[in-house]
């Protein structure tokens, strides 16, 4: 399952760093800030010094206040802000205290003011630069904070769409297992062994392709239709000459991509409501065009039909409905749900169904043409055992009804 790494803005990407570098632009600021209005006023060159041991001890108080916020900064509120006015207070009255002492040494024999004097008229400055320095700090570091929850909730819910995405999918290979399991175990009953080999050989092949790809993963429309071959040599072996197939699909379509064993469920679904009830079969017929910037697929079988309200049944109940054999939810809930996860509200799946007959499935989605560096499928886990694999024809209708490889069943 992927998981997605927090990567803070490229400032902070080391934030130890990025300390040193607003510790120092910003006290070489402040020095060049009170030279310049020194200079301004046509302060004598040795107030410099002065100045550079104001900067100097503002530099060396702010390092040991660093010191303290870090650590009261994970603190309950409460804690951390009465802490860190009293650090602050403390840090002031140093400040200023070194500051008073500096300026009665350099204005000694020019000045007659007492240390409280000098002290209560020099409280300003280190005030507001501490002040603003903490508050600064203080600002930073809740930033850092919210942007790393932000990226946490976000890698949260990447992980969580990938669970339900891979919960969804692993839904339907026990389906699908159960089905054609029951069906070797009944000719392995009726002793029809080649039949029984051949469709677990089919079987082994359908499973490894379908295991390569990641549960969350995508794959191009082309590597979708060569899953189908693979599952309806296993199904055509079970009903013949009552499962007729027909699939066009556009050559740009064929590139799209779309989240893997996306189509089997639906065409396994007209399979079990098409094919299976009528002795006659049914014809299942799959298209794809890419319009608008959108892929556009159909799923569409002969079958009888269902009308609205136990269409709408196929995704709510179970059971029987009206005598007709109604979805356990495996394959239309399936795919809409799946559909949600990968695509929010951008996609469109509707139902329709005719009175006469027919049961249509609708999908449009955003066509995103796959990467040319994009691994072609393995060849191995995406070929049928046998060697009839249909060939695409010149006006793009893909038959997926090859011959039969056996006789009939008894």
């Amino acid at each position: 399952m992927p998981v997605l790494k927090f990567q803070p803005a490229p400032f902070f990407s080391s934030k130890n760093r990025a300390f040193w570098y607003l510790q120092i632009g910003g006290w070489a600021g402040a020095f060049l800030m009170r030279a310049v209005i020194a200079i301004a006023n046509n302060q004598p060159l040795d107030l410099f010094a002065v100045i550079l041991v104001n900067i100097i001890t503002g530099f060396s108080i702010t390092l040991v206040l660093s010191v303290i916020y870090r650590q009261l900064i994970s603190r309950p509120p409460i804690v951390m802000w009465s802490m860190a006015a009293l650090a602050l207070g403390g840090a002031v009255i140093l400040h200023t205290s070194i500051d008073a002492w500096v300026q009665g040494i350099y204005y000694g024999s020019t000045r007659e003011t007492t240390f409280a004097q000098r002290f209560i008229a020099l409280s300003f400055i280190p005030m507001m630069l501490l002040g603003a320095w903490s508050a600064l700090y203080f600002a930073i570091n809740y930033f850092l904070t919210v942007e790393q929850q932000a990226d946490r909730l976000e890698r949260l819910e990447a992980q969580t769409t990938a669970a339900q995405l891979a919960m969804l999918r692993y839904q339907l290979n026990p389906h699908f297992l159960f089905n054609t399991l029951n069906s070797i175990s009944t000719l392995v009953l009726l002793k029809q062994t080649e039949p029984a080999n051949a469709m677990l050989t089919r079987l082994s092949s359908f499973l490894r392709h379908t295991l390569i790809a990641e549960p969350g993963s995508q794959v191009t429309l082309g590597q979708e239709i060569e899953t189908l071959q693979l599952y309806l040599g296993i199904e055509r072996m079970r009903f013949e000459d009552r499962l007729r197939t027909h699939f066009e699909i556009d050559e740009e379509a064929m590139q799209a991509c779309l989240p893997s064993m996306l189509l089997q469920p639906l065409v396994e679904n007209a399979i079990k409501y098409a094919v299976s009830p009528q002795e006659e079969g049914a014809r299942i017929s799959v298209t794809a065009h890419v319009a608008g910037g959108r892929l556009r697929v159909s799923v569409e079988d002969s079958g009888p039909g269902i009308d609205g309200p136990l269409q709408q049944a196929l995704f709510e109940q179970s059971g029987d409905v009206l005598g007709q054999p109604v979805s356990t939810g495996v394959g239309l809930a399936n795919i809409r749900n799946r559909l949600t996860q990968a695509y929010g509200d951008n996609h469109v799946f509707e139902t329709r169904s005719e009175p006469g007959g027919g049961f249509k499935v609708f999908i449009e989605i955003p066509y995103e043409e796959a990467s040319a560096e994009e691994p072609e499928a393995d060849n191995e886990a995406t070929t049928a055992p046998d060697s009839a694999s249909p060939e695409p024809s010149a006006d793009n209708v893909i038959n997926l009804n090859p011959p039969r490889a056996i006789g009939s069943t008894p």
